[in-house]
């Protein structure tokens, strides 16, 4: 898993805890398949998926920035650029 992904599977884990069963599923299929990067992951989401993604990643893009984490702005960038 490269890591992007890394950064990505981390965001679904604080959702999952939260009980977003969305979350809880994005987080199974990102580990139960080998994505090679975010594009492909991106590209086998449904529309209620990539909704649900867009939505979580900019809220987490938001709080990176508020705590000044530019990698983690980057990595979760990475993914939120591939569904727009």
């Amino acid at each position: 898993m490269n890591q992007t992904l890394a950064y990505l599977r981390e965001a679904l884990t604080n959702y999952a805890d939260r009980h977003h069963m969305i979350a809880v599923h994005l987080y199974k299929k990102l580990m139960s398949k080998s994505y090679k990067n975010e594009e492909q992951f991106v590209r086998d989401l449904s529309q209620k998926e990539a909704a649900f993604l867009d939505r979580m990643l900019r809220q987490e893009m938001k709080y990176a920035k508020e705590e000044q984490d530019v990698v983690r702005v980057y990595h979760l960038n990475e993914v939120y650029e591939q569904l727009i």
